[in-house]
């Protein structure tokens, strides 16, 4: 009796199953098909990133090798245009190699390109935390304190691998400007942290000894 029971569970389950499947046709294959071709777009638009990505540093490395005193023009404005294909790789590269062969000299200009970088381009955490403290070095001997301040503090109010490093310029800005007192609470606070880089830590705690 039991073993009936359970046949006749079984063919009425099939026979739901069955009919789902024919009731539901059109939509199971509209959907599917839906899937499939939303598949097809995902893959090809990874494709296609790839395939821009080798064409941006293709570029890229051709301007490099390109790159001399005489055309310095010509490769300022192809190094913009890598920068604001906010490429999570060479956009920043050419913001460095810009700054490093002083293709651009004009303060302003650097730091909207920057900007640039920083905000329009989808970075890693620390890695834009990285380029905002070289935003703060290049721009430690001409910026206000206030303005130093506000560039990084995102960094400093983080607990951000760049924070001691932050620290430390910030310290070391204020040592230059004979404000001590300034310059001794944050080499003390950066002894202080337990996650301060140590070769920081180190040097933080001889400037301590040394100076103070």
């Amino acid at each position: 009796m039991d073993e009936d029971i359970k046949i006749i569970n079984r063919n009425t389950r099939n026979e739901k199953i069955k009919n789902f499947f024919i009731i539901n046709k059109k939509k199971i294959i509209i959907f599917g098909s839906l899937f499939i071709l939303m598949a097809i777009f995902y893959f090809l638009f990874l494709e296609i990133k790839e395939r821009n990505k080798i064409k941006l540093a293709e570029k890229y490395n051709k301007i490099k090798i390109e790159h001399t005193i005489n055309n310095k023009e010509d490769t300022k404005k192809k190094l913009i245009e890598v920068i604001y294909e906010n490429d999570t790789t060479y956009s920043p590269l050419a913001l460095y190699f810009i700054i490093d062969n002083e293709i651009l000299t004009e303060n302003n200009e650097i730091n909207k390109l920057f900007d640039q970088v920083i905000n329009k381009t989808k970075l890693d955490k620390e890695i834009k935390n990285l380029i905002i403290y070289k935003k703060a070095l290049f721009n430690s001997d001409f910026k206000s304190e206030n303005e130093l301040l506000n560039i990084l503090n995102p960094i400093i109010n983080s607990e951000s691998i760049w924070k001691s490093h932050a620290l430390y310029l910030l310290a070391e800005y204020y040592y230059s400007k004979n404000e001590k007192e300034k310059s001794k609470e944050f080499f003390n606070k950066i002894v202080g942290m337990s996650n301060s880089n140590q070769n920081i830590k180190v040097e933080s705690q001889k400037k301590l000894n040394r100076d103070f």
